[in-house]
Order: C-alpha cells, then sequence, then structure tokens
C-alpha cells in the first residue's frame, strides 16, 4: 500500500476515533445547550427594562424640588463630564442620580442638596414594598441573578422578597437606593433550564469572568471540533450512487444508522450553532465590542459649560406625567430629556431647541478619526438593525458611518441621543458569524417570529436527534469498554 493511502487510511481512523471519544464526552453538552437554546427563544435572562423602570417611577413631586443641578454635581463629588445624570423620584424624596464615566455613583437630595449615604434595609423595604404585608429584605452581594460585572457599581444590594402570586424579587442597590433588578418565580425556574444552562452560568464560575470566558472557549471549541468532524464522517459514509447492500445510502444499522441520518439532516446545523457559539465567546479577541468605548463617549459628549439653570426652570423642561428628567451631554451643550410613559422628549437646554439628527450628526463628527462620512435615519429594519427575537430594537434610529480605519458605524437614538450601538467593521463580520448563524437573524427570519421560531425548532429537533442517538450509542459503547 503507498504511503498516501496508508496516511489516508490511518487519517480515516484517527477521525472516526476521535469524533466517538469527543461525541461521549461532549454528548451531553450538546444536548444541554439544544435544549436550553429552545427555552431562551421565550424565556430571556432577567433584567429591567428601561420601561419597566420607568413604570415603577412616581412622576416627578416639582414642589419639592429646590436644588439646582449644577449645585447636585458639585454635592455628588464625582470628576469631569457624567455618563449619566438625572433626576427622578426615590419614594417621596426627588434625587439626583449621577455616575461617572468610571461607574462610580452618587445620589443627591434635591430637596435639601445633601449627598445620600447608602440605604438601610428599613429604607429599602419602604421605598419597593410599602403597604405589601409578609415582604422582607434578604441582603444579597452577588447571587445567580446579578453575577455580570455590568452590576458591580450598584454593590451590594438589598433584595426585597415581596411573597406575592408571581413571587416577586427586587434588587434595591444599597449605593444608590434605586431598583436596578427585578425577577419573579417563572423568570428564575426557567432561567435554571434556560440562559444559565446554556451559557453555563453558574454563580462561582461567571463571577471570573475570565476564568469563564476560557472554560467556555475551550469547551465550545472542542464540542465544535467533534460537530465538525461527525459531519465530515457523515458526508464521507454517504453513499448515493454506489450504494451499499440493498440500496441503503448508509453502512450503519440499527442505532447508528439513525444517528447518521439525522447528522445528514441536521448536521450542517448543529455544526452552525456550535461553531457559532464558539465564535460568541470572541476568540483571541477577534471582534471588538459592539458598546461604544469610553473615548467615543467622550469625545461624543464633549465639554459643556454649566446647566446654569436654577430648580425652578426644570419644570418647564418637563411634560405631562413626566418620571424623570435626564440631563444629557452631547457635542458640548446640555440636552435635557423628559421621560414619560408615552416616550421621551429632548430639548436643549439654554434655548429649548428640540434634539434632531443634524444636532446629533455634528456632535459625532469629532468621536473618530476621519470625520463623518454619511448620516441616515432608518425607519425600518434592514441587515444591521434588526429585532432580536422577543428583544425589539427602537425605531427610528440614526446610522452614522465614519470613515475611520475601522469603518466605524454608529447607531443613536435619535429621541434622546443616546448611543445605541458600535459596529465597525469586525463587528459586521460577527453579525454574520454569530447572529446570521447562531440566533438565525436573517433576512426573511428575524422580522418574522413565527417563522423564525419555526426554522430554530426544525434544526434543534434535527440536532437533538444527533445529540440523543449519539448519548445512546456513546454510553453503550462506554458501558462495553468498562466491563471489559
Amino acid at each position: 500500500m503507498s504511503l498516501p493511502r496508508r496516511l489516508g487510511k490511518a487519517g480515516r481512523r484517527w477521525l472516526l476515533l476521535f469524533h466517538r471519544w469527543a461525541g461521549i464526552a461532549a454528548g451531553l453538552f450538546f444536548a444541554l445547550w439544544i435544549g436550553s437554546g429552545l427555552v431562551m427563544l421565550y424565556v430571556p435572562f432577567p433584567a429591567l427594562t428601561g420601561a419597566e423602570r420607568l413604570d415603577r417611577l412616581a412622576p416627578i413631586a416639582w414642589e419639592r424640588v429646590a436644588v439646582a443641578p449644577d449645585d447636585a454635581l458639585r454635592a455628588g463629588g464625582l470628576a469631569g463630564v457624567p455618563a449619566a445624570f438625572a433626576l427622578e423620584m426615590r419614594g417621596a424624596e426627588p434625587v439626583y442620580r449621577i455616575a461617572d464615566r468610571e461607574g462610580r455613583r452618587a445620589t443627591v437630595s434635591a430637596r435639601t442638596g445633601e449627598r445620600l449615604g447608602p440605604l438601610r434595609p428599613e429604607d429599602a423595604l419602604r421605598l419597593a414594598a410599602e403597604g405589601i404585608p409578609g415582604a422582607h429584605v434578604d441582603p444579597v452581594e452577588r447571587d445567580q441573578w446579578t453575577v455580570t460585572a455590568r452590576y458591580d457599581p450598584l454593590r451590594p444590594f438589598l433584595k426585597v422578597v415581596l411573597d406575592d402570586a408571581a413571587g416577586t424579587e427586587l434588587y434595591v442597590s444599597q449605593v444608590t437606593g434605586e431598583v436596578a433588578l427585578d425577577t419573579t418565580r417563572f423568570e428564575r425556574g426557567w432561567n435554571w433550564a434556560g440562559a444559565v444552562a446554556h451559557w453555563i452560568y453558574l454563580t462561582p464560575l461567571r463571577a471570573r469572568a475570565d476564568l469563564w470566558r476560557t472554560v467556555l472557549l475551550w469547551l465550545s471549541g472542542f464540542a465544535a471540533l467533534g460537530a465538525l468532524s461527525g459531519l465530515a464522517i457523515g458526508i464521507w459514509r454517504l453513499r448515493l450512487r454506489r450504494r451499499y447492500a440493498g440500496g441503503a445510502v448508509t453502512p450503519y444499522r440499527g442505532l447508528a444508522r439513525w444517528h447518521h441520518l439525522f447528522g445528514l439532516a441536521g448536521g450542517i446545523g448543529l455544526s452552525t450553532f456550535i461553531l457559532s457559539g464558539w465564535i460568541s465567546m470572541n476568540p483571541n479577541r477577534w471582534f471588538s465590542s459592539n458598546a461604544a468605548p469610553a473615548k467615543i463617549r467622550a469625545a461624543y459628549a464633549g465639554q459643556p459649560a454649566p446647566l446654569g439653570l436654577d430648580a425652578g426652570a426644570l419644570r418647564g423642561f418637563a411634560e405631562a406625567g413626566t418620571r424623570a428628567l435626564r440631563f444629557a451631554a452631547i457635542g458640548g451643550s446640555w440636552w435635557i430629556v423628559a421621560d414619560t410613559p408615552a416616550g421621551a422628549r429632548s430639548r436643549r437646554a439654554d434655548d429649548g431647541t428640540l434634539l434632531d439628527a443634524a444636532a446629533l450628526a455634528r456632535a459625532a463628527g469629532p468621536a473618530l478619526p476621519g470625520g463623518l462620512r454619511t448620516a441616515e435615519t432608518l425607519t425600518a429594519y434592514d441587515l444591521y438593525w434588526y429585532p432580536h427575537g422577543i428583544d425589539p430594537r427602537p425605531l427610528p434610529v440614526l446610522r452614522l458611518r465614519f470613515a475611520d480605519p475601522d469603518a466605524t458605524w454608529l447607531h443613536v437614538d435619535p429621541r434622546d441621543g443616546t448611543i445605541l450601538q458600535r459596529l465597525d467593521r469586525s463587528g459586521r463580520i460577527n453579525r454574520w458569524l454569530f447572529d446570521a448563524a447562531h440566533r438565525l437573524d436573517l433576512p426573511g427570519l428575524s422580522g418574522n417570529r413565527s417563522l423564525h421560531d419555526a426554522a430554530q425548532w426544525v434544526l434543534n429537533l434535527l440536532a437533538a436527534g444527533i445529540a440523543v442517538t449519539g448519548l445512546v450509542a456513546g454510553w453503550r459503547r462506554l458501558r462495553r469498554v468498562l466491563s471489559a
């Protein structure tokens, strides 16, 4: 036998052996990821949405607002242009909430001008559950639902357990006194079968972000090789012309036959799901974050002068039912955003001018080298701005394209000037390698929930057939090896 033929035979043998034992090692994870992914189509990881947060706020009691915004900034003691600055109610007390670009927080009474200290348990109970019998408070530093670093500036929490029919739990920041998260029994229960299982989001592991990322990278990478090797074997052993005995397209019998056939039908889908899941962990930091970095946000904000407004003037910027008044630094000017249940309205602090796309484009121009190339307002979803399943994105949205070396795009909310997303060249590639391949955010699917879910179910059920038949076959082989 020639050397190439010997090498080919040895290679096929090792491919078979690798797939067999990789399947045994990773089969349970395949089944886990498939089942939990289907749960995640309908139950997202617990989060307090902007609409939920606004709904929990009482309208601003203007008669109690006596402190000007500039005085509140000084009392907060945080340096630089704030990343977030708002006036809202904390129970019966109007307060200014301030966050700097390092994540530090300060809460200042809009009635007295005093910087407010840490919240006490009895205060949390009064703020979140006044008049609700049976409610109680549990101190929480970090738990399953507040495990990520985004909650670090708000720790520790006072978890207010409402003891209602839904099993509602509210996480009140001891630092700021704001409700940072709400969960229900339904969300918590299904997330153990959904996001926690899918992302391997166990608190001791996920609290160590670098370790968690490394574990997921190696685990999903190994699983992807197992899936790809199975796909290669499935195609190699398929015969459509010179068929096997009895006209069969597969040489296998019994359970192995079903595993091969499921693999032929769903192997591409399974391999794509697993490989794109590995890509989501951003191996070798190939892809930039979709969040705009601090440098871009600082340039976009500029260096505005003091607002120069007294407390009484603020009411003139409010709308009917205003729940929060936000002070946004955009392009070196202050803009005041009135948040109401009906939406947001933004006006310039010094002359009352309404915020528009032209003002946002001017502010964003210096944010990146090369300057702004084009600006367009999207009134419908397209290939790069689209809904994520049960998480719709707002419309209209302003898309700003820059002439920098990374060909960066910014998506900006024209209602309040918030930078919603940064997409550079690598982010647009990742959109196809992850969002399209893993979430099926594809043209014709992402805007049609029924069709999208049907496609997910078909592909995942085929993948489940591969996983279940492989698990059973692997268990039988492992049992034989162990009993030998």
